[in-house]
């Protein structure tokens, strides 16, 4: 994962401007483990089936942006609802 870290600083949410970060590894894991497993679905509703290599993880640990190839995602419809994971 190679996202800029001064990106990083300044990338949020665009629903709410919360800030966000990359997530941790057992936030990732599971995540992954959702996709897996066929729960994971994105806000615009669709399931999605591809392991994430990296997510950034909203401030309040309730939604987190997948990133492809080190771009990412952050568009409401791509938020995964990290809480309904869970």
């Amino acid at each position: 994962m190679a996202l800029d870290p001064f990106l990083l600083e300044i990338l949020v949410c665009p629903e709410t401007k919360q800030n966000l970060a990359l997530a941790p590894a057992p936030v990732l894991e599971q995540l992954n483990a959702a996709i897996a497993g066929g729960r994971a679905v994105n806000r615009g509703g669709r399931r999605l089936h591809d392991a994430l290599e990296a997510a950034l993880l909203r401030q309040d640990n309730e939604v987190a942006y997948p990133v492809k190839d080190d771009i990412p995602l952050l568009l409401v419809d791509e938020q995964i609802s990290f809480r309904d994971l869970l």
